[in-house]
């Protein structure tokens, strides 16, 4: 009796399963995705477009069939910028039996990167620290963008080219450099190193460094101390709001250098924030500008605009496109494991990520390379300016093709 009931309760469920297109093996094929984002911390003034960009994304994956017609279940957590959080959300996500979790801040993504190992979960984060680039330490740590350090060597690369000629003491001596970043965040002291072994291989001076905590309103006393040393350029690591605050009393005290900035001080809210004081700022932008006109900007804008209307389009910002490049190298790689019949952590890795080769995202992207024993998803990063109207093309920077030797031997991972 109990099995005739149980069979008159099951019948009709099966019916509505069919009838929907719906099955027990339809729903357990969707491909589960973690996210942890900074929507209330230290840089959510760059983190809540990106979380926005990035669920925008996976619903737009959806709508093209997912992944070879398995949907995309995205599950994302705020941490709000605080490592032991993100450690916890990613113990969560591991048990909600994540294929891959899409992250964000260098501090916890460093801190989880031997767990991330352990498991063999690929984390797309949003940090570009090149300390995650080397396979041999952080094989399932990866990026579509060109790391911190590539940043930092490519802005200074583009000034040297195109600002020092045209400097009045151009051939009459050095050209002055110095750094201002938070000195305890490991995202803005992270290309330090880097860069400044750049400068001192292009010839210049190296000041001291400044001290500007991330969330800076006032910087008047370290531009003091940096117009006693009189740069040519400063190097600035932080987030958009920080860097505003230091550009805008750079220019009311008279500095007179000019600024280069790591990719997320570098964004549509710089000139609202700074004003005059952001004329002639350049930055790395590892993709476009919201909005520029560079191939796939049109899905990303239309989506923008399906999914939160409400949502002014001049209040988007680069980070949606950031977002979109990790989407858009995970979809392509679960596409290629899905294929490959490899859908574990490890078969993500090798038949997805370490299989792209100069793949092109668009976006304004450089085309992406994984391998087996390099991680640097690019071999340089494209520079712009704020001309005071738009922000403008300065060079392409491509480190490899102007350094091969080093390039090869002596910049993987650091």
């Amino acid at each position: 009796m109990k099995g005739k009931n149980a069979l008159m309760v099951l019948v009709p469920m099966l019916a509505v399963a069919l009838l929907f297109g719906l099955s027990t093996a339809a729903v357990a094929a969707d491909v589960k995705i973690g996210g942890i984002m900074d929507t209330t911390g230290a840089t959510s003034d760059v983190g809540k477009d990106y979380a926005i960009g990035m669920e925008e994304a996976f619903k737009y994956i959806n709508e093209q069939g997912g992944i070879n017609g398995k949907m995309v279940k995205y599950t994302w957590f705020d941490y709000g910028y605080r490592i032991p959080e993100a450690i916890t959300k990613y113990k969560l996500l591991k048990r909600l039996k994540s294929l891959v979790i899409m992250g964000w801040g260098t501090g916890d993504t460093e801190a989880l990167s031997p767990t991330v190992n352990k498991d063999q979960i690929p984390y797309v984060s949003a940090s570009y620290s090149a300390h995650l680039t080397d396979p041999k330490k952080s094989r399932y740590n990866l990026f579509f963008s060109s790391d911190y350090s590539t940043n930092a060597r490519a802005c200074l690369t583009a000034w040297f080219d195109k600002k020092w000629p045209k400097h009045p003491d151009y051939g009459k001596r050095k050209p002055r450099f110095a750094c201002a970043y938070m000195f305890a965040s490991p995202y803005c002291s992270a290309p330090i190193k880097a860069v400044k072994d750049h400068a001192q291989m292009l010839g210049f001076e190296i000041g001291e460094d400044q001290d500007v905590s991330l969330f800076a309103l006032d910087t008047k006393s370290q531009i003091m101390a940096l117009k006693k040393f009189e740069p040519d350029v400063c190097w600035h690591g932080n987030t958009t709001m920080s860097v505003s605050a230091t550009i805008r009393d750079a220019y009311s005290l008279g500095l007179g250098a000019d600024w280069i900035v790591n990719n997320w001080g570098m964004d549509e809210n710089l000139p609202r924030l700074a004003g005059e004081a952001a004329k002639g700022v350049m930055g790395a932008t590892p993709c476009a500008f919201y909005g520029q006109d560079y191939k796939n900007m049109d899905v990303v804008v239309a989506t923008a605009k399906k999914y939160n209307p409400g949502i002014p389009q001049e209040k988007r910002l680069i980070r949606t496109i950031q977002a979109w490049g990790d989407a858009l190298i995970t979809w392509e790689a679960l596409i290629r494991a899905d294929k490959a019949g490899a859908m574990t952590g490890d078969g993500v890795m090798v038949k997805g990520f370490e299989t792209l080769r100069n793949y092109d995202i668009g976006l304004g992207a450089s085309p992406v390379t994984f391998t087996a024993d390099d991680h640097r998803p690019t071999t340089g990063c494209l520079v712009q300016e704020w001309t005071g109207e738009k922000f403008v093309e300065v060079e392409r920077v491509d480190l490899k093709e102007r350094w091969p030797e080093k390039w090869a031997e002596a910049w993987l991972g650091w």
